[in-house]
């Protein structure tokens, strides 16, 4: 307070008596009584000392002592508390009042909203190639430099709403309004935004509003002695497959503390939005467990579906877009839930993306289930096109589910027999690895250009990776060998890993120039399943893929809708140049294709379009032309 005064208030309906306790007055459980208040509301004003300083100082130690109606006297952390950590000799964190006389003020204003989203999926502490937690800082000066260079303009932060269990990779959730102090401090992590907001990049939080730890001395659970307080009683509170508890989002003060927590994380850390964990969770009452969603619409509305959860999905995006219009939100969800990404005022869930969660399994299936030569262009296709109108997706080929232990990344599934052995250009080129390396390109250029109005990549994978992700558990030791990423492969020259990091960034920049994720979606003119051909127009660009193993095609003809602008022999004709192409040296390619190659287009009708040009697309190559018509 303005006067130097502390003042406290919680929110403990099943308390009898509710007391502050701390190293400020020697660990008295009882000299520091709250006053009760109205709905279970309770009160406590502590005035300054004769000097006008706070009672409580910066750094010291606090909890709440809650008397339950049972008699239990309970040492509790504070659901608002701003800063908790765990002494490495102590299993239980320690809420720390954070009040530093000089707090980190931003020095950058937040970056507009860009048309076209391109995202970066990131978690601190496994950003260093030490075996250890990384800190803010080192992602401050070490991460955010190579996300500019790649050219992603937004970072979604994992794992920073404070959580005990580190192996739980941020989603059992202990401390909601405290940034994860494992990192570093408050100020840490503001500066690592404000550091980000200066590069024109955008930084959301995955927030994590669907569950909560069981954790009940560190965290939500039982807080005020009851087994409800925040969460349902009975069955409805537990979620079986998490062993964790479910919000009661009919409850006033739930709301309150869930819509106030996104507003803090936006006004007090300066995030630019949310991406909603575990949406498919709060829309039904079954949590889509053992639910093999279709489409049908009958699995969509009906009694199944938690209507109080939706009314706060409802309630979080139309609060978020109406105080900030430029933050954004993403729904995880895998059911398909329908209007969920339309605007609350027309009864839709008001998130502005979805992930498009039925890719990255599409891409595991065909590596896992398919020869090369079995591969269905039209069912790929269909999978990266198969979204409603007006409901924009995020794509992926993978993110942090496919990099866990127990899965396999793109990069593992196509070389994991040699990536340890053959990954050095002086060695010898290797089947298997020309394979992996080509196709992992392929793979990521046509899902960022075909499926969806965004695109994300987890923190890694841009470079193909080389391990899992397996956080430090009983079951590995507590090992931290495979809870970092190994940026350091991908700056080595003698490495093939530079090439797809290579490939990635130019895919970024290729996209900020021409903006396919912001245009209407693509037209396809071309799924042949005999060459293992797509070709299709987004964005004034010309895409052709040839998957098919061995077959190289001369004079293949593509076809293009634009018309021609200049006489060419008579014939008027659209000039075409190469863009990007996957088989180039830069990116680990044969180099089978002059870039000084001019393409012009024919008044000849093909696949449905009224102009088409013959190309030369080797077998395993992404060609993008470009219309030099256009520009």
């Amino acid at each position: 307070m303005p006067d130097g005064g502390i003042y406290c208030k919680e929110w403990a309906p099943g308390a009898e008596a509710v007391f502050l306790s701390g190293d400020f007055n020697g660990w008295n459980p009882f000299s520091h009584p709250y006053r009760k208040l109205d709905f279970g509301k309770w009160e406590l004003h502590i005035p300054p000392t004769e000097d006008k300083s706070p009672v409580i100082h910066h750094g010291s130690k606090i909890k709440v002592v809650i008397k339950s109606k049972s008699g239990e006297v309970l040492y509790r952390i504070s659901p608002w508390a701003k800063y908790v950590v765990q002494e490495e000799s102590n299993v239980i964190y320690d809420w720390v009042h954070w009040a530093p006389a000089n707090p980190y003020k931003p020095q950058h204003e937040h970056p507009r909203r860009p048309k076209s989203v391109r995202i970066y999926e990131a978690h601190v502490g496994i950003s260093s190639h030490e075996g250890k937690i990384a800190s803010y800082k080192h992602f401050t000066y070490n991460v955010l430099p190579k996300i500019k260079d790649l050219g992603y303009n937004c970072i979604q932060m994992m794992a920073i709403m404070e959580h005990a269990y580190y192996a739980s990779f941020g989603y059992q959730i202990t401390s909601f309004f405290a940034a994860s102090s494992r990192y570093g401090t408050p100020d840490e992590l503001k500066e690592l935004i404000d550091v980000a907001h200066s590069m024109g990049i955008l930084v959301l939080l995955d927030v994590v509003h669907s569950h909560a730890s069981k954790n009940s001395e560190d965290g939500l659970n039982q807080f005020d002695g009851t087994n409800s307080c925040f969460f349902h009683d009975g069955p409805r509170g537990n979620h079986d497959l998490w062993d964790s508890r479910l919000f009661d989002y009919s409850n006033w003060e739930v709301l309150r503390f869930l819509l106030s927590n996104l507003r803090w994380w936006i006004e007090e850390y300066g995030f630019d939005g949310f991406r909603f964990d575990g949406v498919t969770s709060m829309l039904y009452h079954h949590h889509g467990i053992g639910c093999g969603f279709t489409g049908d619409y009958n699995e969509y509305f009906g009694l199944q579906v938690d209507e109080d959860s939706l009314v706060y999905i409802m309630l979080a995006n139309h609060m978020v877009h109406s105080l900030f219009p430029e933050c954004i939100t993403i729904a995880e969800d895998v059911s398909g839930m329908p209007a969920l990404c339309c605007p609350t005022s027309q009864g839709g869930g008001g998130f502005d993306y979805r992930l498009a969660m039925a890719v990255p399994d599409k891409w595991i299936q065909i590596l896992k289930e398919l020869k090369d030569e079995d591969w269905n262009m039209g069912n790929i296709v269909y999978t990266l096109t198969n979204r409603r109108y007006n409901e924009k997706c995020i794509a992926y080929a993978e993110s942090h589910d496919q990099a866990l232990v127990g899965d396999k990344t793109l990069a593992f599934w196509l070389m994991d027999a040699e990536m340890y052995t053959n990954m050095s250009v002086q060695s010898p080129l290797t089947s298997v690895i020309d394979r992996g390396i080509q196709l992992h390109k392929m793979i990521r250029l046509l899902t960022h250009a075909l499926g969806g109005e965004g695109y994300l990549n987890f923190i890694g994978n841009e470079f193909g990776h080389p391990e899992w992700l397996d956080f430090p558990r009983k079951g590995n030791n507590e090992s931290y060998h495979y809870a970092r990423r190994q940026f350091h492969l991908a700056d080595d020259q003698i490495l093939r890993y530079r090439f797809l990091y290579a490939f990635d960034r130019d895919m970024n920049k290729l996209e900020e120039k021409f903006g396919w994720l912001a245009a209407p979606p693509a037209y396809i003119s071309t799924t042949h399943e005999g060459d293992k051909i797509i070709a299709f127009e987004r964005a004034n660009l010309l895409f052709v893929f040839n998957f098919h193993p061995y077959k190289s095609f001369t004079g293949y003809r593509v076809a293009v809708n634009t018309p021609g602008k200049y006489p060419y022999i008579f014939v008027v004709v659209a000039w075409y140049m190469i863009a990007l192409d996957s088989d180039s040296a830069d990116y680990g390619g044969h180099q089978r294709i002059n870039h000084r190659t001019e393409f012009f287009s024919e008044n000849t009708a093909y696949n449905n379009l009224p102009n088409s040009l013959l190309i030369y697309i080797p077998c395993r190559v992404a060609l993008v032309l470009q219309n030099i018509d256009k520009y």
